[in-house]
């Protein structure tokens, strides 16, 4: 099988999902890269966050159009963790591969666990705390730097559970926070995107730019709960093969 068409269909899978459930998709990235392009551990991290850039833009555009994007709210907290973003971005290429393998499975398992657990977000007004905001917006931005991955099922809760926002209001603006950190962690990896093969990476971000299009769609006729768990129930499987793959 070419790795055009590999690239083709890993992209429209995770910009299917990024665009369904507003994060979480780019999270398949980094392994299908890995497993299915024969890339190494840091060179995918960093095509990651090239994919992971464009399509969260793309799908930023989206929800904005239709009002669900707290601009002011979304920066200030994207803001925290531009710093984080750098550092990890930078300490990425020193780190051991086997590492980073270990890292991302933990971090993939983590986002499958917290998937599958019931969501209790309310439309009530909860009052911002700075300190707790900053926090969450710095481990996000870490997590984005080392592993390349957007981290949009980390932003959505914390914006939820920290920030008070409306779901719908919180998937919008995680695509905002997710494509600052993103853009920031790259700018630490200017290195070794110049190894990179632009002939696979291209494709690949093209065809996820184009599911996240469906994905919005998609997210309008099926049920999000039914999306979430399917996609976390796959996402658990990987991070299982990964931590094995890395172990053994």
């Amino acid at each position: 099988m070419s790795a055009l068409f590999l690239a083709l269909a890993a992209g429209a899978v995770i910009g299917l999902a990024l665009g369904a459930l507003g994060g979480g998709g780019s999270v398949l990235a980094v392994p299908a890269l890995i497993y299915l392009l024969g890339f190494t551990p840091v060179a995918a991290t960093t095509a990651s966050l090239v994919i992971v850039t464009l399509t969260s833009a793309t799908a930023l555009t989206a929800h904005a159009r239709e009002g669900h994007v707290r601009w002011r709210t979304g920066l200030l907290f994207a803001a925290a963790g531009i710093g984080p973003a750098l550092l990890g971005g930078a300490l990425a290429g020193h780190l051991p591969a086997a590492v980073l393998t270990v890292a991302f499975a933990a971090v993939a398992a983590a986002a499958a666990i917290r998937m599958l657990r019931p969501h209790t977000a309310t439309d009530d007004v909860v009052a911002v705390r700075p300190g707790p905001a900053a926090t969450a917006g710095g481990g996000l931005g870490a997590v984005t730097g080392i592993l390349g991955v957007g981290g949009g099922f980390l932003a959505v809760p914390a914006l939820v559970d920290v920030l008070g926002m409306r779901m719908r209001e919180a998937v919008g603006t995680s695509l905002l926070v997710i494509t600052v950190n993103a853009l920031a962690a790259l700018t630490m990896r200017a290195g070794t995107a110049d190894g990179l093969d632009w002939t696979v990476v291209g494709p690949f971000a093209g065809a996820a730019v184009l599911g996240a299009w469906d994905g919005k769609r998609l997210s309008a006729k099926l049920s999000g709960r039914t999306l979430q768990r399917a996609f976390a129930l796959a996402l658990l499987a990987v991070a299982g093969f990964m931590l094995v793959d890395a172990i053994t």
